[in-house]
């Protein structure tokens, strides 16, 4: 086993290292969501957090690490007398793969055995293995949404249950649950964000002296890491000390009622939903007081666990950063701070804000907004027939056109359905129907490896007309393994939602470029819902470019929406085949996943000799492959040429335009029940 890099020799990360030094000392905070970007040391502290949990006692021979001063009844392995013999091991690290299974997560019930023999065959998941320990996982933004919902509940109730075809088994399952992401590659959704107690947000250092002394360090690691790891034994076993004095105090800590009423105030003053946030603040400003040696909470450990435990609860929106306001967070404390019954208000100037901070520094306060530079993004564009826009100079070289300033997009809304025809076999998500673990049963098979979903209708039948032969007697039902059968099941998997955007000039007239933007925003969010990789690729001028390639964050998307420029000519083929390039790599690197394409125009193509039938034959490229495909119709005004409906043609897609891409559209209703009238009358004809 390879030595691992000391907790204490970890320079910076002073929030990471609170959070993950608070959950050993009760992992009732509810775990720790790492959020940061690449390279900051998140596997390495939580690897080197488990080598500083104390030992703990175990049953001799329990898979379930129980306790034997308080051994679970319900312990599959027992039933344990209390008080038995048994010994001490180190706490296990276990780390959930990405890809892991739901049997691997939870255990797997032998069905052969169960349904012939009767037995409760039951092999121990990874749930099993971290009782009592820590269970990480690395990129857990990337497990399937089944897998996370699992992993919380075990969390939540301390306990693992195991449901296979009336066959049950619950084992006790209590662990330091610690989660790492990197946010550029997708988000989780809130509902899941806001069972983790605690989130901390981690960035590299941009000050070249730490830099320095962290590469020294890790250089001295690689070295040698058993001289090293000697090096900082000293202040590795007094951190061990340490936590196990806190959590000896930590029974002793009171929270008082004016500490309650600083918790309950600053929840309502974020407006966080649901009381989780609430308790995990108590838990954490009650933990923060034992780690500091005391048995009152005071005022410093409501703020800290605020900013500890508020953070990822206050995104209202997909695209909302998780983040905190610190001078309303000092504001609300010191509003509800009176009357503190046993001295739980701290009156030191350490406590005050921090006079740099916001607001602070000694700087008058601006009367407005300053102005953004004249190149700036964020600075508004003038009114049409503003002479103040002849300003900006000539158009950048290759535009193929004047360059317009990105342009806010609209209100996002909620859109229609927008599926892949078919059944497809990827990703478990909630677009396109599919075949998949979860979802209502639709048949039987033979299974392929492993037996993972019985379907038991299908093995009594299979195993009933050989019951003489294999000598029957009594009620019991001879099965063998040639018997079973594997439940088929259709759900619904994510798709790649590839945009391919028309950000020419014709798109910009008429502020129409607003509207486009507030409808692919709202295809985003649909994605998001959905679970869905996203990519982006635009088109202007005289070429198209990939502006984001596919990835789960559609938040990266949408930031390259709202700055996206608008100008020039319609290199319509250009776009499209951008987007045949980009697919054909995505097909080699995920051939289950499904695209589909959403083009984005009002159909005109400018440029060449000849741009409408190089458009029309790049479609149909699309085409001849199977892709899926819609046309969100963008053109406007009261002569309207149909070009965008053409293309959906030669795609073999479908055309909708912006009002009718609303789930509560008029239009597409109308439409809808035209079609359904056309129909019928065909069918009496």
């Amino acid at each position: 086993m390879s030595t691992p890099y000391p907790f204490t020799a970890i320079v910076g990360q002073d929030d990471l290292r609170l959070a993950l030094l608070l959950n050993a000392v009760s992992p009732a905070v509810g775990g720790v969501l790492v959020r940061g970007e690449k390279g900051t040391a998140k596997s390495t502290a939580v690897r080197a957090l488990s080598v500083l949990i104390p030992e703990v006692p175990v049953v001799a021979g329990c898979r379930f690490s129980c306790d034997p001063g308080a051994p679970d009844p319900a312990c599959p392995d027992g039933p344990h007398e209390g008080g038995g013999g048994g010994g001490a091991r180190p706490a296990r690290m276990v780390e959930l793969p990405v890809g892991a299974s739901e049997d691997r997560l939870v255990g797997a019930l032998d069905i052969e055995r169960a349904l012939a023999e009767g037995v409760k065959a039951f092999e121990p998941g990874l749930l099993a293995d971290a009782h009592r320990g820590v269970l990480y996982v690395d990129e857990v933004n990337l497990l399937h949404d089944h897998l996370v919902d699992l992993l919380l509940d075990a969390a939540a109730m301390g306990a693992s249950y195991v449901e296979r075809e009336g066959v049950s088994v619950r084992h006790a399952s209590r662990f330091l649950l610690v989660g790492t992401m990197n946010p550029e590659e997708g988000e989780l959704r809130p509902q899941l964000l806001d069972r983790f107690g605690l989130t901390v947000e981690v960035a590299a250092s941009r000050e070249p002296d730490l830099r320095v002394e962290v590469v020294r360090r890790r250089l001295a690691y690689d070295d040698d890491p058993a001289a090293f790891a000697a090096r900082w034994a000293g202040e590795e076993n007094g951190l061990r000390a340490r936590i196990v004095a806190a959590r000896a105090l930590l029974p002793e800590v009171r929270l008082g009622d004016a500490a309650l009423r600083q918790i309950a105030a600053t929840c309502a003053a974020f407006e966080v939903d649901g009381m989780r946030a609430d308790i995990v603040m108590a838990r954490t400003a009650t933990t923060l007081a034992a780690w500091a040696g005391r048995t009152v909470v005071l005022a410093e450990d409501v703020r800290q666990a605020a900013l500890l435990a508020l953070p990822h609860r206050r995104r209202r929106n997909p695209f909302d950063a998780p983040g905190l306001d610190e001078e309303k967070l000092d504001d609300t404390l010191e509003e509800f701070g009176g009357g503190d019954d046993d001295g739980g208000r701290d009156d030191s100037p350490d406590n005050d804000p921090d006079p740099d901070g916001p607001g602070g520094g000694g700087q008058p306060p601006q009367e407005g907004p300053p102005e953004a530079p004249r190149d700036s993004p964020d600075r508004p564009e003038p009114a049409e027939g503003d002479s103040a826009g002849d300003e900006a100079g000539p158009p950048p070289p290759g535009s193929g056109g004047g360059e317009r300033s990105a342009v806010p997009s609209a209100e996002p809304f909620r859109t229609k359905t927008l599926s892949v025809p078919g059944l497809g076999e990827g990703a478990a998500g909630r677009r396109s129907r599919a075949r998949t673990d979860h979802g209502r049963t639709t048949g039987a098979r033979r299974p392929r490896g492993a037996l993972t979903k019985l379907h038991l209708a299908a093995t009594v039948l299979a195993a009933a007309p050989h019951q003489r032969a294999r000598g029957r007697s009594g009620q019991g039902l001879v099965v063998r393994r040639d018997d079973l059968r594997q439940a088929t099941r259709e759900g619904r998997e994510g798709n790649l939602v590839l945009f391919v955007v028309d950000a020419s000039g014709s798109m910009a007239a008429r502020q129409r470029m607003s509207a486009v933007k507030g409808a692919v925003l709202s295809l985003l969010l649909d994605a998001y819902q959905r679970r869905d990789k996203v990519g982006l690729v635009t088109f202007r001028g005289r070429d198209a470019t990939v502006a984001l390639p596919p990835t789960s964050s559609v938040d990266a998307a949408a930031v390259r929406l709202e700055t996206l420029p608008t100008g020039g000519r319609t290199p319509l083929s250009a776009g499209l085949m951008k987007a045949h390039d980009v697919l054909r790599v995505e097909r080699m690197r995920d051939p289950a996943r499904r695209p589909l394409l959403v083009v984005v125009t009002d159909g005109r193509a400018t440029g060449g000799p000849d741009p409408v039938s190089l458009g029309a034959r790049a479609a149909r490229l699309h085409a001849a492959e199977g892709t899926a495909s819609v046309v969100v119709d963008c053109e406007s005004g009261p002569v309207r040429l149909g070009l965008a409906r053409a293309l959906a043609g030669d795609l073999g897609g479908t055309a909708v335009t912006l009002d009718e891409l609303r789930a509560d559209s008029v239009a597409g209703l109308v439409r809808d029940v035209q079609g359904a009238v056309r129909g019928a009358h065909r069918r009496v004809a």
